[in-house]
């Protein structure tokens, strides 16, 4: 049988957490199977008990589009319980915002891929508990592309931002429980954190074999195919190539005006990217990047979810297209999630070097096979936090 961390916190109702005052970050898609909020889950649990609420990037109901579009606090009108906003005026929670609990229950959804911001929302939150002496408990969910690859480069130092705070690769196949514990220990954080993991969750598990309805955790998530190529996909946000933002389909289609589909396809036939297949199209985004211009682009298909690689496949797209249109292919500006110095690419690839070797021409697997040893160092320190076979 299986259960959410939420629903075997539920269902337990551990005699520790009795008459503990309790917070919860938590967004619009936090809920059971049944699409029971988790609020409403641990209210009807644990009567009295919940405090406040917490917000990640996006904002409570997941309706701020971009980042550094702010959140501000609110009044949840369903229960009438303060929500502080962790993108807003602050990224770290104030230390007065604790004073009123004891515990911080956190049931978020993660998405596997080290740039999503929840993971580090969760870390700032790590950092205050251990401050303040407050206990964190993560109520499990699963790694929606699986908990068995791992993929990149890892972080380096000069490199770290809100889109990544410790030397971690792209694609970590880790639950964000696991993911806590790594930062936890790896950081030097050293706050109580515990975690209720799932039941009947298993590391090769990709979503769709959960039998979880899908509640999209972003506004540009919404659905399992988005997440599915993320990993890679989420690097033209660092370009003038549109990811799909102002599309039904966004990060699944990539593209601009002044792309040639056959060009494109020449250029990356050097490079193994299996498990996926790019068909051509033009699509015209609505909002973002090229709003109400033709894009001609790709729709990106997996094919082979064991074989696709998200990060190799977007990294050869975004050497031919540096390569093809010198004149027309340009990164974003700083700033890019509050960092308004440094090149967002670089936050978002996590290593200089690798940047350098895209425009320098290196085959992308000459990359790969330069950070192997890191990525198998990764995978023997990650052991160690490992809750599921």
């Amino acid at each position: 049988m299986f259960f959410l961390g939420i629903e075997a916190l539920c269902h337990d109702r551990p005699a520790a957490l009795l008459g503990k005052r309790l917070g919860l970050l938590a967004n619009q898609s936090s809920t059971d199977r049944h699409f029971v909020h988790a609020r409403d889950r641990i209210m009807s649990a644990f009567p009295g008990q919940l405090r406040c609420l917490f917000s990640p990037q996006h904002g409570f109901f997941c309706e701020k589009q971009d980042n550094m579009i702010e959140s501000g606090h609110a009044i949840d009108r369903a229960t009438g319980l303060r929500v502080y906003s962790l993108y807003g005026e602050t990224r770290k929670p104030k230390a007065q915002w604790f004073a009123d609990i004891d515990v911080l229950l956190v049931d978020l959804p993660d998405v596997g891929t080290r740039i999503y911001t929840f993971i580090w929302t969760v870390v700032h939150c790590l950092e205050r508990a251990a401050e303040t002496g407050t206990q964190v408990i993560i109520l499990d969910r699963p790694n929606p592309i699986g908990g068995v690859l791992v993929e990149g480069n890892l972080l380096q130092a000069d490199c770290t931002s809100f889109v990544g705070r410790t030397a971690i690769p792209m694609r970590h196949g880790l639950t964000m429980g696991e993911l806590a514990r790594f930062c936890n220990r790896t950081m030097g954080i050293g706050a109580h954190l515990e975690v209720v993991p799932m039941q009947g969750w298993r590391r090769r598990d990709l979503f769709p074999a959960t039998g979880l309805p899908w509640v999209f955790p972003s506004p540009n998530m919404p659905g399992f195919a988005s997440a599915q190529v993320y990993p890679g996909q989420v690097l033209w946000e660092g370009t003038n190539i549109s990811e799909g933002r102002g599309t039904t389909l966004p990060f699944e289609l990539f593209g601009a005006p002044f792309v040639e589909h056959r060009a494109v396809l020449d250029k990356i036939a050097a490079t193994p990217l299996p498990g996926c297949l790019f068909r051509p199209l033009a699509f015209e985004p609505t909002s973002g990047k090229w709003a109400g211009q033709t894009c001609t682009g790709f729709h990106l298909h997996v094919t082979d979810a064991e074989s696709f690689r998200p990060y190799r496949s977007t990294l050869a797209l975004l050497q031919a297209l540096m390569q093809l249109y010198p004149g027309q292919f340009a990164y974003k500006k700083p700033p890019y999630e509050y960092e308004f110095e440094r090149l967002p690419m670089d936050l978002m690839i996590g290593d200089q070097s690798i940047r350098a070797g895209l425009e320098q021409g290196v085959p992308v697997m000459e990359l790969e096979r330069a950070w192997a040893p890191d990525l198998a160092r990764f995978l023997n320190e990650r052991s160690a936090v490992l809750l599921y076979d």
